[in-house]
Order: C-alpha cells, then sequence, then structure tokens
C-alpha cells in the first residue's frame, strides 16, 4: 500500500506542475486571462507541497520525480497537444520508469 500510495503522490505532484506550468504558458504565451495565471500559480504551490508527503528524504525524491515528470510531460503533450510519442520517447520513459523504481523502492539495508 506504500508504494501505492508514494506513486500517486508523484502523479499528483505532476499533474500540479505540468498543468500549473501549462496554465502560465496559456496565460503568458496565448494571451489567455489572468485566472489562468492565477489558477496555475496555485497548482504549482501544491506541486511544492506534494512531494514533501513521501517517505523518503528530499534529494532522492526529486531525483525520482524528474523521471516521473519525463512520463506524465510525454503523456500531457500526447493527450493535450496532440503530439504522438514514437518509439525513442516510449524507450526513454522506460529508462525513466525503471530509475525511479530502483531508486524509490529498492530494498534497503
Amino acid at each position: 500500500m506504500a508504494l501505492l500510495q508514494s506513486l500517486l503522490y508523484f502523479v499528483i505532484a505532476g499533474f500540479c506542475e505540468i498543468g500549473g506550468g501549462y496554465l502560465v504558458w496559456l496565460w503568458l504565451r496565448e494571451g489567455r486571462g489572468f485566472p489562468f495565471a492565477i489558477l496555475g500559480w496555485l497548482l504549482l504551490i501544491l506541486y511544492g507541497v506534494i512531494p514533501t508527503l513521501q517517505p523518503t528524504h528530499f534529494s532522492r525524491t526529486y531525483a525520482a520525480y524528474g523521471g516521473v515528470f519525463i512520463v506524465l510531460s510525454l503523456l500531457w503533450g500526447w493527450r493535450i497537444d496532440g503530439v504522438r510519442p514514437d518509439v525513442y520517447d516510449w524507450l526513454g520513459c522506460l529508462l525513466a520508469t525503471s530509475g525511479v523504481l530502483v531508486m524509490m523502492y529498492a530494498p534497503r539495508g
């Protein structure tokens, strides 16, 4: 259960970071209204809070989160922007996910 909870924290943090950044992008680059910026900032604040719920120290949490961010960014781009990943994107996701699993969940003595 702890593993699933930890993975859920990573996914929620990822959607807050990517979603928040995307809303700020829409505000600055595409001229959307200021409410997009405010909502984006709130999501980015949540992104800063959620990783503190992880069961390990800062450096391992944020290093592993980098791998999760790679996967979520690719999926976001596919779903939201319509940019279909290619075989090398998927290979990179596999490598990044493997790194996350090793760093966060390998048994340590």
